[in-house]
């Protein structure tokens, strides 16, 4: 039997701390119904859902981390409403990763694309090394901000769509899975730039490669093609990433080589 894909979905916020405010609107409460609402969604289309807390209750950052890292989920998704200093000043959606080039850039690609076809303004990808649960949750991680609590557009937007920008969510993790599945796997991706480290007739070898790019914080695979084992350290969308992480990899000694499929 196939293993089922599973999530672990933070709500942001609870309890005692209600994250950001505007008027009568908290943002514990906004994360709480969406996430219930991604879960359901995610039910549906058969992948295992878990949440680091179902009711109004506050866990710590590092807490929420390790509930992820105890979990048996493949999957961090944590859930946000954003704000700034000035109400009213900004909108869309913003989704937070620990670093670049690895499973979680290709995660937050994809809820980024299917919120953006919902009709939310796509704020793009940033880095965020510091924040605690990107930092130490050992899984793909993302965070996403939906929309400004302190723009009334968003919020109407937020309301009327709740549903729709759930199953956007949804469905960017469910094609996170597939991707990932086909990295497994072995398999070429159409329109992907392929960091390549090494070609090795002896599957050992090509084993052992990827097995040390892994433990170096690498998301290596391997793929086998007219009688060759090629180790791949990373596939990418955007060129530019692909590019800064063969840079990285060149640090470290690695004769690599981009490669587009």
């Amino acid at each position: 039997m196939a293993k089922q894909n599973s999530v672990i979905i933070d709500p942001g916020h609870g309890g005692s701390d209600p994250g950001a405010v505007y008027g009568n609107r908290r943002e514990k409460d906004d994360t709480l119904a969406l996430s219930y609402d991604i879960g359901n969604a995610l039910e549906r289309r058969g992948v295992r859902v878990e949440y680091t807390r179902v009711g109004d209750v506050y866990n710590s950052p590092y807490e929420k981390a390790q509930i992820g890292n105890s979990s048996t989920a493949d999957l961090f998704l944590s859930i946000h409403r954003n704000a700034m200093a000035v109400p009213g000043s900004a909108s869309g959606t913003l989704s937070l990763i620990f670093g670049r080039g690895g499973d979680a850039e290709t995660f937050a690609e994809n809820i980024n694309k299917k919120l953006a076809a919902v009709g939310w303004n796509d704020l793009g990808i940033s880095e965020r090394p510091n924040l605690v649960v990107l930092r130490d949750t050992a899984l793909p991680a993302v965070l996403v901000e939906v929309g400004f609590i302190d723009n009334e557009k968003d919020n109407d937007f937020f309301d009327e769509n709740m549903s729709r920008t759930a199953d956007a969510i949804a469905d960017g993790i469910v094609q996170t899975f597939a991707e990932l599945e086909k990295q497994t796997a072995g398999e070429e991706m159409p329109g992907f730039y392929m960091v390549q480290t090494g070609i090795y007739r002896v599957r050992a070898n090509a084993e052992r490669e990827m097995e040390h790019l892994k433990s170096q914080g690498f998301p290596a695979f391997m793929t086998f093609k007219d009688g060759l084992y090629y180790v791949r350290a990373g596939a990418f969308r955007n060129m530019e990433n692909a590019v800064r992480q063969e840079q990285e990899l060149r640090k470290l000694g690695y004769p690599t080589l981009l490669v587009k499929t």
